[in-house]
């Protein structure tokens, strides 16, 4: 797989953005089937950084209702990257 297409795209909440500020962890949401050396790569060659470590996190399908249609919300995989101390990514800050 492509390094862009092992990462989906960035994860901005409240919570992923003091990761950020505190920990220098960024959060992506990731392809499923794509292991954590897999990322780990993908994130050096994307952003041209140092990773030192990756953490995932898979979410199983939930079902859902909404009226009388019923379906199911989607699996998903996300990735907690921690970079090294001097390293930043340029999407988060702006």
């Amino acid at each position: 797989m492509l390094a862009s297409e092992i990462v989906k795209r960035p994860l901005i909440t409240e919570k992923s953005m003091q990761l950020v500020e505190t920990l220098n962890q960024y959060t992506f949401e990731v392809d499923k089937r794509a292991n954590k050396v897999q990322i780990k790569h993908a994130v050096e060659e994307l952003f041209d950084v140092t990773v030192t470590s990756v953490n995932v996190i898979n979410t199983a399908r939930k079902p859902k209702r909404v009226g009388q249609h019923q379906g199911f919300k989607a699996e998903k995989s996300k990735a907690i990257v921690t970079l090294k101390a001097d390293d930043k990514i340029e999407i988060f800050t702006a």
